[in-house]
């Protein structure tokens, strides 16, 4: 939260309010192993292209019995970057990772 000061010139007292001013949000970061569905891609595409296409996302957190714990809403929220799994064949276990960056205009704790 950003604040302004603040001082009306008939103050008794010669210090300034804090008056809050604009909100700035910062981006939302997603990480998780890499799924089949391409519906995320189709939109990243469509604003890739030059299209305005916010949404309201909804983010769920889930225990280890994949039940719901807590979960986040954004508003008008859009794609900024996306971070795909590096194409280096390591061997082992490693699992394919993805990152998803968010811009958006609003969050709530549901």
């Amino acid at each position: 939260m950003n604040y302004s000061e603040y001082r009306n010139g008939n103050e008794r007292f010669n210090t300034t309010r804090k008056v809050p001013n604009t909100h700035k949000l910062d981006e939302v970061t997603l990480k998780r192993g890499l799924v089949g569905s391409d519906d995320l891609f189709a939109w990243i595409k469509t604003v890739r292209d030059g299209t305005a296409d916010p949404r309201q996302v909804t983010i769920t957190l889930l225990d280890e019995a994949r039940q719901p714990v807590a979960t986040w809403t954004l508003t008008n929220a859009q794609p900024k970057k996306w971070t795909g799994p590096t194409l280096a064949a390591k061997g082992g276990g490693e699992v394919a990772m993805e990152e998803l960056h968010f811009v958006h205009e609003g969050i709530e704790y549901n």
